[in-house]
């Protein structure tokens, strides 16, 4: 991928057939906006000190290790390199262990996507031989390796020209439905309530289009960087106001008569992605270069 550098290169294995591939990011965050925790009184950046939690000393980064609590406040000390040793040995190879229905991992357990791609032009008729016979057989490919210094499962599965691997979570470190829903009570809703909800199911029904979805979040914390900039007043949050029980029906019924009968699902041009895009890295670009009067005269004070 010109202009990006890959996060993992090796190679990808199916029964004696293997290829070099590599691992590039496919979601970065990269483009948020983020804060620096600062001093109120002056103005300046904080930096982050460790305190020994009993004598109130600052400690050296020398002077710091690992450590596994077995009791309440006693620790067995581990060193870096102790647990460097205990990382399975990578061999940098993706392994396929077994192809399966693309509907059989429920996506709870995906953690983190990345490209797949051939690293060089020796290694492309492998890699189009498994995505094709992959796509045209309709499975993902379940493989392991060691990835960023622990053994990961990796679900692989045909995209466009090439392949996406979603490193999986384990299955400790999925927490139980059963026990998140449990105090849901059980409910019957049926009758004008349940046609209602289903006539406006019906009539928003649409495509998912990841480009028509703003970060309202990143626009309203630029705004807001915007707004201080130039002394203005922050926006102000409107509260949402939940349905009870007793004017749901009520609700439900002034929900069906607004919607129109064509289709009014929200909807981005790319035009307006710029905007929004635009609005961001201004408000990136003011902040660099300009201080808050406020912040001018904690400086000059």
């Amino acid at each position: 991928m010109a202009g990006h550098r890959a996060q993992w290169k090796g190679f990808i294995k199916f029964g004696e057939v293997s290829c070099g591939v590599g691992l590039y990011t496919a979601a970065s965050t990269s483009e948020r906006i983020s804060f620096h925790t600062i001093n109120k009184l002056t103005g300046n950046r904080v930096n982050r000190v460790f305190i020994d939690s009993d004598t109130g000393k600052e400690v050296e980064r020398e002077d710091q290790t690992k450590g596994f609590e077995i009791e309440n406040g006693q620790y067995i000390m581990i060193d870096p390199e102790e647990v460097a040793a205990a990382i399975p040995e990578s061999n940098k190879t993706l392994t396929i262990e077994a192809f399966i229905p693309c509907s059989d991992v429920d996506d709870v357990y995906f953690d983190k996507p990345y490209y797949l791609v051939p690293t060089d032009r020796v290694s492309s008729d492998a890699f189009t031989a498994l995505r094709d016979a992959m796509d045209k057989s309709m499975v993902a490919a379940v493989a392991r390796t060691v990835l960023f210094r622990r053994m990961r499962t990796v679900l692989i599965r045909t995209h466009g020209k090439g392949l996406i691997a979603t490193t999986l979570q384990y299955d400790y470190e999925v927490r139980s439905s059963e026990k998140a829903f449990d105090e849901i009570p059980k409910l019957r809703i049926k009758g004008e309530m349940l046609d209602l909800a289903k006539h406006i199911i019906a009539t928003k029904k649409g495509t998912f289009d990841p480009a028509a979805f703003d970060d309202r979040y990143e626009e309203a914390v630029a705004e807001l960087v915007k707004a201080k900039i130039e002394g203005k007043a922050p926006p102000k949050r409107t509260a949402v106001k939940v349905s009870k029980p007793d004017d749901l029906l009520a609700a439900l019924r002034e929900s069906a008569k607004m919607l129109k009968s064509d289709d009014d699902t929200p909807k981005r041009s790319a035009a307006n992605a710029n905007k929004g895009a635009g609005r961001k890295a201004a408000a990136r670009a003011a902040a660099s270069k300009t201080r808050s009067p406020a912040a001018a005269e904690r400086k000059a004070g």
